[in-house]
């Protein structure tokens, strides 16, 4: 199922289980990855971490898959990162290195350094995405695809709800104590996300679905975070399997 809003952009899918959502996940990857390196000789993607992307990396890195993609035409970067080593159970490049890149041709990929310092690894990831776009210290990067998941709060990437980086303006990159998770974490900011060419969330579970019709209603003032991820010139697909979408209807 699928419902259009045309003033911002946004299509929503509703699919049986993560399995499905994947395969439409991957089918939407793939055309804007097409698209991206027939116009511009790259396709640069942030992705996210979390459990919801896993079964969209195992996809593209399976046989059907892993021959579809232009792997050395794509640039990978993240969206957001734990202060821990990469090689840690909790680092998001570590799950996308484990589940996806390992299994690929991918050369291309910036990691936030999540073992360093949380200050200087912010700064030293805005510069290297700054250096990569070719852009000045006034300009914000174009990403052709942010891969985003939301949680059960509403927070999307490591923005999470009453934050600074619900603020943040500037800076494409911040650094930030989690109070909730007693830990540091590294996020993109809005402004970013905001200025990609397709911000596509997963969505899944039925824990998901209060939070889930909130983020969708565009009626109200947004006040979660992935209610903020609003590209003003791009698009924002969510895909939700019906556990989410439906909450106690769903079979």
């Amino acid at each position: 199922m699928t419902a259009f809003s045309r003033s911002i952009h946004l299509s929503v899918h509703i699919h049986k289980d993560p399995a499905a959502i994947a395969e439409r996940a991957a089918h939407i990857l793939a055309a804007a990855c097409e698209e991206a390196v027939a116009d511009r000789g790259t396709f640069r993607i942030a992705l996210s971490g979390g459990h919801t992307p896993i079964p969209l990396f195992r996809l593209l890195a399976g046989k059907d898959w892993a021959d579809r993609l232009p792997w050395d035409k794509m640039v990978f970067f993240w969206t957001d990162e734990r202060c821990v080593g990469p090689e840690h159970a909790d680092s998001n490049y570590n799950l996308a290195r484990r589940e996806l890149l390992s299994h690929v041709p991918a050369t291309h990929f910036f990691r936030m350094r999540g073992e360093e310092d949380p200050v200087q690894a912010a700064a030293r990831y805005e510069e290297q995405i700054r250096s990569e776009f070719g852009i000045s210290p006034q300009e914000l990067p174009r990403f052709d695809f942010i891969l985003l998941g939301m949680g059960e709060d509403g927070h999307t990437a490591s923005i999470f709800p009453n934050s600074p980086a619900m603020e943040e303006k500037k800076r494409l990159v911040i650094d930030q104590y989690v109070p909730e998770r007693k830990a540091d974490r590294l996020t993109l900011t809005l402004p970013v996300l905001n200025n990609a060419r397709c911000c596509m969330f997963l969505v899944t579970g039925r824990e998901k679905h209060q939070v889930l019709s909130q983020a969708l209603n565009l009626l109200e003032q947004p006040t979660l975070p992935a209610q903020k991820v609003r590209p003003g010139f791009g698009d924002l697909i969510w895909i939700a399997d019906e556990a989410a979408a439906l909450g106690e209807r769903a079979h």
